[in-house]
């Protein structure tokens, strides 16, 4: 293979990768911030005890997340040197607001939400937490931005020697599809989460290793997921008008339409043969692709034989359906399980066995989920790094490609091992729970100053002890 397969391939390998952690860690912030909230409420100790694991949890996937993302970043230079001299007066400042609000945000405050409880105020606490929350949020805005300028570019300018400036940020920020695309990601952060919540909980169960918090746990996830999934389906299929609108290339390939026709049959299954530009062993539902798309009956569909330049049609063919696919199973799993929740009236050992388990198989189904979208929106961009303005052809690396190859095999040994660490301590946290002890936590300065004499005198004790010994 040459270096542009290559680098390709080593560049989706380590998005895949990434991606898994910030779809965790930007929406499990908001859930830890709830659970706090309930804490100072309610001062009911299961809540206490169900922010202090899933602080853990996230503390686990931030970690990895930064790695990651900047392993990913310097393959800008190394794999795509041509992408920062093109763009990089538009990509260079996104990604460089993203570092100087969201992870100066995320640093100052990680660490009194880590190790801070018992030390600050509550209320203080609480902000440090909302703190981290809001810079991970906003870490994905700017991130969203610069990814949905490259589908959707504009507020730019091409000077003589072909590099890209802006003439507007508002126009670059705020391009036709961020709106779109930063609402369906954070929803679908939110029901990685909603799903990772109610799996675990459902394995605590499934091994009894479940504790007083585990029911509020399983309630907030499934409630989550029960809400968001119908906002979701509507969120994706509003986003589906606005790509037909600015890329209807990759709506074509999405549904396999090779020829512009009006009414459009949607395609449920079938194998694209691009050869024969036809469809083989298709089950079509009559002019349903056009209903949906353009809501008419008889509304055209542009088939990809109107672009000279177009996708690959396998990979967003069938990406596509199993994001949907997975999305129906949430959909069905989640309202069955509020359904069988209160019908248990919150005795989570009466739950019957194959919802848990069925609830523990899934408990990464939104990862699956959020890569099969993240295939089809980056897939169906190809050829192009920035839609119609700058083909990957043009900005790829000279570098050879065994020296690619090298990278992409340890790329995949290294990430492989992180990605099975990741998961088995996952595991073992669920069936291996700590302890939080049911103690009254302080809230003023002068409570945690007593505590901190008293640790002080503790302390000089022992070591008064260990000398006359």
């Amino acid at each position: 293979m040459d270096a542009l397969i290559l680098s390709r391939i080593q560049f989706a390998l380590n998005m895949s990768f990434h991606i898994l952690f910030p779809t965790i860690s930007i929406a499990l912030c908001w859930v830890l911030l709830f659970f706090r909230y309930r804490w100072i409420k309610t001062r009911l100790q299961s809540w206490l005890i169900a922010y202090r694991f899933w602080t853990k949890v996230f503390a686990l996937t931030f970690a990895l997340g930064v790695v990651s993302g900047i392993t990913m970043s310097f393959q800008f230079g190394t794999n795509w040197p041509g992408f920062m001299e093109r763009v990089g007066d538009i990509a260079g400042p996104l990604l460089s607001y993203e570092i100087m609000t969201a992870f100066f945000l995320e640093a100052t405050f990680l660490g009194v939400m880590l190790f801070g409880h018992n030390r600050v105020s509550e209320r203080v606490h609480l902000f440090a937490t909302f703190m981290v929350t809001f810079g991970t949020t906003l870490s994905a805005f700017w991130i969203l931005a610069l990814n949905s300028w490259m589908q959707t570019p504009q507020g730019y300018y091409v000077d003589a020697q072909g590099v890209y400036h802006v003439s507007s940020w508002v126009e670059v920020i705020f391009n036709p599809s961020f709106p779109y695309r930063f609402t369906h990601m954070v929803t679908a952060s939110f029901l990685t989460v909603a799903f990772l919540l109610c799996g675990l909980s459902a394995w605590q169960i499934i091994k009894k290793t479940d504790d007083e918090a585990t029911p509020k746990v399983l309630k907030t996830g499934l409630t989550l997921a029960a809400i968001l999934i119908p906002i979701q389906i509507f969120v994706g299929d509003q986003h589906g008008l606005n790509t037909l609108h600015h890329q209807p290339e990759k709506i074509a390939a999405i549904e396999a339409v090779w020829h512009t026709e009006s009414g459009a049959p949607l395609v449920g299954f079938a194998i694209p043969n691009s050869t024969t530009q036809t469809n083989d062993y298709a089950i079509t539902i009559p002019k349903a692709a056009s209903l949906i798309l353009t809501h008419e009956l008889n509304g055209e569909l542009k088939g990809l034989n109107e672009f000279p330049v177009h996708p690959p049609v396998a990979p967003l063919f069938y990406g596509f359906r199993i994001m949907v696919g997975l999305g129906m199973l949430m959909l069905a799993a989640s309202w069955f399980g509020v359904y069988q929740f209160r019908k248990a009236k919150g005795n989570v050992r009466a739950l019957p066995n194959y919802l848990l388990y069925g609830l523990a198989s899934m408990t990464f189904v939104g990862w699956l989920a959020t890569l099969s979208g993240w295939y089809v929106t980056e897939i169906g961009r190809q050829p192009w790094i920035v839609h119609g303005l700058i083909k990957l052809s043009e900005i790829v690396t000279h570098t050879p490609p065994a020296n690619i190859q090298f990278t992409l095999t340890m790329y995949v040994i290294v990430y492989g091992f992180l990605i099975t660490a990741y998961v088995s301590v996952l595991k073992y946290m669920a069936e291996h729970p700590a302890k939080t002890e049911a103690e009254p936590i302080p809230t003023s300065g002068a409570a945690i100053a007593i505590l901190a004499n008293e640790g002080l005198e503790s302390t000089s004790a022992q070591s008064s002890s260990g000398e006359q010994k």
